[in-house]
């Protein structure tokens, strides 16, 4: 009896050693307030850059790791930083961006980040996933700086992506013919700044 006792002590406190090795599930809530994503594009002479704002989203971690998570970005927010406010043209060329030469955000207000797995590096996460934007739905992956301060979580990302792969075609010389200086790079990056919150 009074081994069998010894035993089952040995099995409690073994089960309980692995419950607190076991790192905890933690979900935290995209803060739009905090977060940022910045575009950049790229043309054979010169470029445009501007933001775009996240509508709602959530991160999950397992321990330091990203299990899951969900960034959705409100692609009605598009904005260009380049030109100023106040020049006729950086009307002109948002409107062309939310148009169906590009974004087309009538049909398509809502672009998202589906993250389904991630993985530690020497500087930080790689991270995978799918971005579904202008109807389309591809996987990517991008590299990942990542901090947990005080309850909150800071992400930041430098992610390029083939625009072609979303059928996004206009201005491209693989496209399109005798388009000079006026060629637009098939790849443009996004810059994103994240802040989440418990």
């Amino acid at each position: 009896m009074k081994t069998l006792s010894v035993m089952l002590l040995a099995l409690t406190t073994s089960l309980v050693a692995v419950a607190q090795d076991k790192p905890m599930t933690t979900t935290y809530k995209i803060d739009n307030t905090a977060s940022t994503v910045g575009w950049t594009a790229k043309k054979i002479v010169g470029g445009h850059n501007g933001n775009v704002s996240t509508k709602d989203g959530f991160l999950t971690f397992t321990g330091d790791i990203i299990t899951s998570g969900e960034i959705n970005v409100d692609m009605k927010t598009i904005t260009v930083a380049d030109i100023p406010a106040t020049d006729e043209y950086n009307a002109k060329l948002v409107g062309h961006l939310k148009g169906p030469d590009f974004f087309n955000v009538e049909k398509n207000p809502t672009a998202k980040i589906v993250i389904k797995s991630s993985e530690k590096t020497k500087t930080g996460l790689k991270i995978k996933g799918d971005l579904t934007f202008i109807g389309k739905t591809n996987p990517i992956e991008f590299d990942a700086v990542v901090s947990k301060p005080d309850g909150s979580v800071t992400a930041k990302s430098e992610v390029i992506l083939d625009r072609t792969k979303w059928d996004l075609k206009y201005g491209s010389s693989d496209f399109f013919k005798g388009l000079g200086d006026k060629a637009i790079d098939n790849n443009f990056t996004l810059s994103v700044n994240l802040t989440a919150k418990k």
